[in-house]
């Protein structure tokens, strides 16, 4: 569930909006600006003006789109103009960037005349590689794309036409090849008439479905010649005055598909009853369908069933297409994107979801047994596969239709972009999913705090954990009041009340009397601390992890945990690591919180427990221990002891790829490593262990501070139950990331074999 308010605040917080321009060179000194500007930007200039094919050598425009508005008919608003399409422009561009690298500037003109609105478009052509048209309304929106395609020499794409068409284009092969029907015999029903649906119409016609057997549905019935004032577009599918249906009703009947791109709750069960055997029904409307997705399986269960939401299976989404099509047709210097690309691109995807899927993509839904058949007709929008296969096939289509200005060698472009996969997207997603699939019992003592409220709320509603909070229920449900939650599915325990607090009490005290516990003290603690009373819950099993921290300093919360919970049998010291999601990718920081000055052995056990976290979330763990020295160029104890431990863990974890000592820019960048030829590091590391608690403090916060990553954690490891520790300042979003990861890390627990405590 999406509040109004979560919302706003997303786009609001931190730098406004969902987009920045950043430099790609240096700019610090004189001289970084004289290369930058003048006299230095003439040289381009002048070898643009001589050669234009320069301008991608010198420039960002080969690998920049634009996406552009005039804001008549956005993301089911409607006419709500250019300025308030701004966010889902920048939405737009966000995800090019995030699925393929491709840099966007979105433009929102506020020009309804078609004409102004083309000549505005038109006159860009010089600062972009290609053009994404998005939200314009029908039927304006066929001929400004049209023309613009005549008008400019670059890639020219309505989305909202073309991109539901490939997509549906590729499920449509898949399922009809399971039902065991061919396309030229198929009756298909359209419902809608917009750009969508008629850009769907166009492209199935292409990969097969007969004109004669595709009957339109619009807001007046079957599209028909005998109908007045008809559009030029729906014309074209216009059945016969003879033909005697009229309603969608009579439409359905005998249909063997049924594609919805209009609005929610049109199609009937009686009415899927009366399509032919094994139908494939497709109801897109977003976010509520022409046809419940169960109902329609309920009604059909011979049916394969398609929908745009990602709750369902086979969902059929755009973000399968735009990002790769535009890869392929920028990085062959392609003139427009034609039928051939779009055909490619279709095809590929159905290739692809006949393919066996690998487990991370399993895993980042929720464990699913992903495999073709009716219930995975096509790819997975998390698929990154779908990169280094739509974007060559769509590259090698424009070469062999002649629209392409460069050749490419596809087998090692398709190399070139599979070593650009990334696992950042994946990171939160599948740990999520992974929390999903089995939700644990989540504890957070400082109940009545705001952020704890928000992030209790997002926890239940996505389901990604059981929350329980600890406060006073009459506060917590004045709070969540005033700010608009309604905790649904959240636990209150009273903090006046607290159940078996007696027991817990003397439970604690058998546990540290030896340690200096009385067992006045042993009440008095258990009263007093939540956290200390959480963390005796978890011991106890009334649940299974704790999250807290949000109120009070590191070492308030990490030492009852460390008190009552302990560490997991064979492991001598627990340690702190923080996650820094990058657009260069995850890395792995650790110790940051815990052991001041560790040994050999303490800091060989933390790179194998960082290890072990890494392999969790399905990234293969590359180690640098880090020092001042590169591999006994600077001799002294501090070195010595890192390439102790880096021995230490290649004799425990002979699979593991790890190395140092060595310095961090060693660790981080090919060039360095490179004076370093025999260094077993065959990639940047992904995991940095620091020789000391001051160095990796030091180095996340630093980190943090620039902004350069999301910074995640302190994710303890090594302890018996799943327990983590909030920074003070910690945001929402980072209360529900630690949440996520303290749940799928519960699961890992009992997975393992929880050991006992006391």
């Amino acid at each position: 569930m999406i509040r109004k308010e979560d919302a706003l605040d997303y786009h609001e917080r931190g730098r406004r909006g969902k987009i920045a321009v950043v430099p790609t060179k240096p700019l610090e000194t004189q001289r970084d600006l004289g290369l930058a500007y003048s006299p230095g930007v003439a040289e381009p200039s002048r070898a643009i003006h001589e050669d234009p094919s320069l301008v991608g050598r010198y420039t960002i425009r080969d690998n920049l789109v634009a996406v552009i508005t005039n804001g008549t008919a956005v993301l089911g608003l409607g006419n709500i103009g250019p300025l308030a399409a701004k966010p889902v422009m920048e939405g737009k561009a966000v995800l090019f960037k995030k699925y393929a690298d491709i840099d966007v500037f979105d433009i929102e003109v506020d020009a309804e005349d078609p004409e102004r609105f083309m000549d505005v478009v038109a006159a860009l052509e010089p600062t972009f590689g290609g053009i994404n048209l998005e939200d314009i309304k029908a039927p304006d929106c066929f001929r400004i794309e049209a023309e613009l395609k005549k008008r400019m020499n670059i890639p020219v794409f309505h989305d909202d036409q073309h991109g539901t068409a490939i997509i549906s284009g590729a499920a449509l092969v898949n399922a009809a090849e399971l039902v065991g029907k061919q396309l030229p015999d198929m009756k298909v029903v359209c419902i809608g008439a917009g750009a969508a649906a008629l850009g769907c119409m166009h492209l199935w016609l292409l990969m097969g479905i007969q004109k004669d057997n595709i009957t339109l549905i619009d807001r007046h019935g079957v599209v028909r010649q005998d109908r007045e004032k008809i559009e030029p577009q729906r014309a074209f599918f216009a059945r016969p005055a003879s033909d005697d249906r009229h309603t969608l009703a009579d439409a359905m009947k005998n249909a063997d598909v049924m594609l919805g791109l209009s609005g929610p709750g049109l199609v009937t069960a009686e009415m899927l009853k009366t399509m032919a055997d094994r139908p494939l029904v497709f109801p897109l409307a977003n976010p509520d369908p022409e046809i419940d997705f169960n109902e329609a399986r309920e009604a059909r269960p011979d049916a394969i069933v398609g929908t745009g939401r990602s709750d369902y299976p086979n969902q059929i989404n755009n973000v399968l297409g735009f990002p790769y099509i535009f890869r392929g047709a920028l990085d062959v210097g392609a003139s427009e994107i034609n039928d051939e690309m779009q055909l490619a691109a279709a095809r590929s995807l159905a290739e692809l979801a006949r393919e066996g899927v690998p487990e991370d993509v399993q895993d980042a839904y929720g464990g699913q047994a992903l495999k073709f058949g009716p219930d995975y007709i096509i790819p997975k929008p998390m698929d990154d596969r779908a990169l280094y296969w739509v974007a060559p096939a769509v590259a090698k289509a424009a070469m062999e239709s002649g629209v392409a200005s460069k050749q490419l060698d596809i087998d090692a472009y398709r190399e070139e972009l599979n070593r650009k996969l990334s696992p950042t997207r994946q990171v939160m997603w599948k740990i999520t999913a992974l929390s999903k699939k089995a939700p644990a019992r989540i504890l957070y003592p400082e109940g009545e705090e705001a952020k704890i409220l928000h992030a209790a709320d997002i926890v239940a509603h996505e389901g990604i954990a059981r929350p329980t909070l600890i406060g006073r229920p009459e506060v917590i449900a004045s709070r969540a009041k005033e700010l608009g939650l309604d905790l649904e599915g959240v636990e209150v325990i009273d903090r006046d009340v607290l159940p078996d607090i007696d027991a817990y009490a003397d439970m604690l005290w058998h546990r540290r009397q030896r340690h200096g516990l009385t067992r006045e003290r042993a009440r008095a603690q258990m009263t007093r601390s939540r956290t200390t009373y959480a963390m005796m819950m978890l011991a106890e099993g009334a649940t299974d992890g704790v999250v807290a921290g949000l109120t009070t300093p590191y070492p308030d919360t990490i030492r009852p945990a460390l008190e009552i919970i302990g560490t997991r049998r064979g492991v001598r010291r627990a340690s702190g690591t923080y996650m820094a999601i990058a657009p260069t990718g995850v890395k792995f920081l650790a110790d940051t919180t815990l052991n001041i000055d560790p040994d050999a052995e303490t800091l060989a056990e933390t790179a194998l427990l960082t290890a072990e976290l890494v392999r969790e979330l399905g990234i293969t763990p590359r180690v640098a221990m880090l020092s001042f020295s590169n591999f006994g160029d600077a001799p002294h104890p501090a070195s010595r002891k890192v390439a102790a431990a880096t021995r230490m863990v290649k004799e425990r974890d002979p699979e593991l790829e790890i190395d140092g000592e060595m310095q961090a820019d060693v660790a981080l960048l090919d060039e360095r490593r490179a004076l370093y030829p025999f260094s077993t590091l065959t990639k940047p590391a992904n995991v940095l262990i620091f020789p000391n608690l001051g160095a990796g403090n030091i180095a996340y916060k630093l980190l943090r501070a620039a902004g350069d990553a999301e910074i995640i954690g302190p994710l303890v490891l090594g302890m018996r139950r799943a327990v983590n520790v909030l920074q003070q300042e910690a945001s929402v979003s980072t209360i529900v990331h630690m949440t996520a990861i303290t749940s799928a890390r519960a699961r890992r627990l009992e997975q393992r074999g929880l050991e006992p405590i006391g």
